[in-house]
């Protein structure tokens, strides 16, 4: 059995911008892109928040580190994790060794991409306050996994993806 890993597994807060940069790094690159909120919501056969609503938080992050698991076991292109993904003490242990880019994101940047009107499940009562404190509570988290970290704010997809490309030594 052959072993793949990703070239780059991207982290970082809602709004970072690990979507739109995971796929633009992936087609400069050449490789494929996945995401694993996206595989998460293909096995459950429903949206994220959806999943939050009828099955609960752990239920989610149970599926969650499963897809994380068979992401990095199995994808050898961009990789992008949902947000909380590494909360868990197991997915962080699963990082080690993998070139982890941790997109950096201030509040206001991220209040502005992720617009507080979106289905974001975590953010539903006050969700200025919820997402200051999420990314408060995981910034040592990121910054203890990343092998690179990445300033986001007011910079174009395009200037980053340079960025990230040069600190991959590509």
């Amino acid at each position: 059995m052959t072993v793949t890993t990703p070239a780059a597994v991207l982290i970082g807060p809602p709004g970072s911008g690990k979507s739109t940069l995971g796929r633009l790094l992936a087609e400069r690159l050449g490789v494929r892109f996945r995401d694993t909120d996206a595989d998460v919501e293909a096995v459950a056969g429903k949206p994220v928040g959806d999943i939050f609503i009828e099955d609960g938080e752990d239920r989610f992050r149970e599926l969650e580190l499963a897809a994380v698991r068979q992401a990095l076991r199995e994808h050898d292109g961009i990789l992008s994790l949902g947000g909380g993904a590494v909360l868990s003490e197991e997915t962080q242990a699963l990082l080690d060794g993998h070139t982890v880019v941790y997109l950096q994101v201030g509040l206001a940047d991220a209040v502005a991409r992720v617009g507080l009107g979106a289905a974001r499940p975590l953010l539903v009562l006050n969700p200025r306050s919820q997402l200051k404190k999420l990314m408060e509570q995981r910034r040592p988290i990121y910054e203890r996994l990343a092998v690179l970290t990445v300033a986001t704010d007011k910079r174009e997809p395009a200037e980053l993806a340079d960025e990230i490309i040069k600190g991959l030594g590509r």
